[in-house]
């Protein structure tokens, strides 16, 4: 995405500032942004984000100029962590919210926190070293130490997004802690699990949504009847039109395993073995995997597979090696999109053997056409920040709903 035309663009003034905390490639930021929002910074200690997020983000108000990319750990410093820079980023954020406030009195701040999602998957249950153990126990603190921000700056708004299942009581709490946390610093607050495809995304893929608003500012008309001071949280837009993967890629340039298309950014996919693209050329649109055990070459289910399919005395794992249907939407995109053996990530297309391109999962998480992830010369890091991202339209729908649960005088 290009810097918008100074002389073209409208100048007016944003509906609401935002901080974009654990920005990522920047989902959330997109959203914002097209939601009438100007993003002053994004915080993250991922630098290999840098260059995707501030070249596709440009601000469409002000002074049309990118977010700061604040690369900051939001923990302290300890003698046991001492890479920690909350004090560093407190005095980032005070100078910059202080300079957005004064350019536009009376504009609302929203807090966007979508903390990496990691801790709180069942990945994190694999074996993993005591380093990262280390980690995933410090990063399944992130809520509480970004609570800590919102005391401090009181935004009008808070956004948070992650995983279905983190509010299972198994993570600690933390989610109901972290509401627990917005309601005490007197917040009217939301949460419900909700569907990506019922707010214009091509999939299925549910999240956790918490929202909050300073309970003095709040709409009465975005409180519920039941409990005073709980938002509503919308669990489909209202014009919602379900969008189904053929409509979302189906028009893209037809490619092969391995293949790169040079006109179209990251349109590029991951090459297959030899037995792979025999096990992709059996498979039809929406199957199962159950399709390789009798294919024109033989049984082709992996060994494995039938190890525990026999042991449990049930089929299992049977969206590997698979195709998505085109009539639906897709499932969900992860960080291993790009791999046939990690998901029903076969093109639907019977005459492509392959799986989605980088391109194609971009769009299934909605990101526009224009938006180049980088290095674009690299699959997995790029599958990363897709799969980790924030579907940017879910994030513009739900800034626009808090943007509006504001009485306005």
């Amino acid at each position: 995405m290009t810097s918008p035309s100074k002389k073209n663009a409208v100048k007016r003034r944003p509906d609401f500032l935002a901080i974009d905390f654990f920005c990522g490639a920047g989902g959330t930021t997109r959203g914002l942004i097209d939601a009438g929002g100007y993003v002053i910074a994004g915080v993250d200690k991922d630098t290999r984000c840098r260059q995707t997020y501030v070249e596709n983000n440009w601000n469409a108000t002000i002074d049309y100029a990118p977010p700061k990319f604040l690369r900051r750990d939001i923990f302290p410093a300890t003698d046991a962590y001492p890479g920690g820079e909350h004090t560093e980023l407190e005095g980032d954020l005070e100078r910059l919210i202080e300079c957005y406030r004064d350019r536009v009195p009376g504009t609302p701040l929203l807090f966007a926190i979508c903390a990496p999602c990691q801790p709180f998957t069942k990945l994190s249950r694999k074996e993993l070293s005591e380093t990262r153990k280390a980690g995933r126990e410090r990063d399944s603190n992130l809520l509480t130490e970004a609570a800590k921000f919102v005391k401090r700056f009181q935004p009008e708004m808070v956004l948070s997004e992650n995983v279905q299942g983190i509010g299972d009581p198994k993570y600690g709490g933390v989610w109901d802690d972290f509401r627990v946390q917005l309601g005490k610093l007197g917040y009217a607050t939301g949460s419900k699990v909700v569907c990506t495809s019922n707010f214009g995304i091509p999939q299925y893929r549910r999240r956790s949504i918490l929202i909050a608003v300073r309970r003095e500012l709040a709409n009465p008309a975005f409180l519920t009847t039941g409990h005073m001071g709980d938002l509503v949280v919308p669990e489909a837009a209202p014009d919602n039109v379900v969008t189904t993967v053929e409509a979302a890629i189906g028009h893209l340039p037809r490619l092969t395993a391995g293949a790169t298309d040079l006109n179209i950014p990251n349109h590029k996919t991951r090459s297959l073995s030899d037995l792979n693209l025999k096990r992709l050329s059996a498979a039809l649109p929406g199957v199962s995997n159950a399709y390789m055990e009798d294919t024109p070459d033989g049984d082709l289910s992996l060994a494995c597979h039938r190890k525990v399919n026999a042991k449990l005395r049930t089929r299992c794992f049977n969206d590997v090696y698979t195709r998505m249907s085109p009539d639906r939407p897709s499932p969900t995109i992860t960080t291993k999109c790009h791999s046939i053996s990690n998901g029903r990530f076969g093109h639907f297309d019977v005459e492509q053997l392959r799986g989605i391109s980088l391109r194609e999962a971009a769009m299934l998480q909605s990101f526009p056409a224009d938006y180049v992830f980088y290095p674009t010369d690299m699959i997995e890091p790029i599958a990363r920040m897709i799969g980790n991202a924030v579907p940017p339209r879910l994030a513009e729908f739900f800034s626009r709903h808090l943007a509006a649960s504001i009485a306005r005088p």
